[in-house]
């Protein structure tokens, strides 16, 4: 939102509202395309991290292919770039390979799903502070909430109303495809997906009674008067209580962690696609493109889930510093928290590439038993205690 000084020398027929919807339009392609590159570049990560963790080498040819050119006298080295190309050539397969439907499927249905898996994962990201939401100028301008596309009252509980459709792209995948691994695979996904976002919703009730918000930006605005949810030692506010109430905090950042891995089906909770058993689970029936959607869902939802944690529990855009106060209403604090923000992220998107390659699948029983006997309950139990801390607290 623009202050009125920008209006003052705009023509009468242009509507206030169309800098408002140029900026959040701004923002959106900005958001979009950063979350699409970070897809791509965290499967190339994934194949590294996963090569070191083999002591293998991983991709590493794919650059710019300008070696031995030459300009004037000088000769330009074959340098690969470290791989860093390798994104771009999956990208130009996938799209070049042929769109391939097979006979016996639900063609509707077969179409729809791999739009259904890539959409929700792009949506929750609208509500998600990837900086502050601090008004600032800018040439002579007041830009409201920034850092944010949407920054709305009931940023959590749409996340997670948007992210829970992601479980009908697979499940129609699985019974579209009218094949019986597709088809377990979908079974797999719609209990599992249920079964943990019980969990996962439980697991955040903690923070929301003692912040009393639901708006994640006010959230993240907490943690920096009150510290960080799971590290409170640098915080403007000191309090005992935030030590007090550490425990469930740490409690609830454990059960989320566990039913974010559990909601993006990545290993040991991968039982949907699992390739040992089911053959590629509800995408075994998909080829070029339509593929490369759940593969790109998946990556997508990780993100999500990556920057949901760094929002709710590491503070989200914050510095573990006070002084860093009197830059929010500056706009170069914009790229700054930025930047922060995707270091934090980033974090996690290792954590949950490490985790795949160095654990073992679960057994279907072990993954069910694990949310139904022990996520559920732990939720449950952390819940009772945060309410008798608060009251405790006063």
């Amino acid at each position: 939102m623009l202050s009125p000084l920008f209006f003052a020398d705009m023509p009468e027929s242009v509507p206030l509202w169309v800098p408002d919807v140029a900026i959040t339009a701004l923002k959106i392609f900005i958001v979009v395309n950063v979350i699409l590159g970070l897809v791509s570049y965290t499967v190339m990560a994934e194949r590294r991290v996963s090569a070191a963790i083999q002591d293998r080498i991983g991709p590493n040819r794919v650059g710019i292919p300008l070696g031995g050119v030459r300009i004037g006298s000088f000769t330009i080295p074959n340098w690969n770039w470290w791989g860093l190309g390798q994104p771009l050539a999956d990208a130009l397969k996938f799209m070049l390979k042929e769109e391939f439907t097979p006979a016996h499927v639900n063609k509707f249905y077969f179409w729809l799903a791999p739009a259904m898996a890539m959409v929700p994962a792009l949506l929750t990201i609208c509500v998600i502070p990837f900086a502050s939401t601090h008004s600032v100028e800018l040439f002579g301008y007041t830009i409201q909430s920034p850092g944010v596309i949407a920054n709305v009252g009931i940023g959590v509980l749409l996340v997670f109303s948007i992210a829970s459709l992601s479980v009908y792209g697979i499940v129609l995948a699985g019974w579209a495809s009218n094949s019986k691994y597709p088809f377990l695979g979908g079974i797999r996904s719609s209990a599992q997906m249920i079964s943990y976002e019980v969990s996962m919703g439980l697991s955040v009730i903690p923070i929301f009674l003692v912040m009393g918000n639901l708006r994640l930006s006010d959230v993240i605005q907490y943690q920096v008067d009150y510290g960080w949810t799971v590290f409170p030692l640098f915080a403007l506010k000191q309090t005992w209580a935030s030590y007090v109430l550490w425990i469930p905090m740490l409690v609830s950042f454990l059960t989320f962690m566990v039913s974010a891995f559990a909601e993006t089906n990545r290993l040991p909770f991968d039982l949907p696609e699992s390739e040992t058993e089911l053959v590629g689970g509800y995408h075994t029936e998909y080829a070029a493109m339509k593929f490369a959607l759940f593969f790109l869902g998946e990556y997508a939802a990780m993100i999500v889930a990556s920057s949901l944690m760094v929002t709710l529990y590491l503070g989200g855009w914050s510095l573990p510093f006070q002084f860093y106060m009197d830059w929010q209403n500056q706009w170069w604090s914009v790229p700054l928290y930025a930047c922060v923000f995707l270091t934090k992220m980033c974090i996690f998107i290792v954590l949950f590439i490490w985790v795949r390659w160095t654990l073992p699948r679960f057994r279907y029983d072990q993954l069910m038993g694990l949310g139904w006997k022990g996520i559920l309950p732990l939720s449950l139990a952390n819940i009772v205690l945060t309410c008798i801390l608060l009251a405790w607290v006063g």
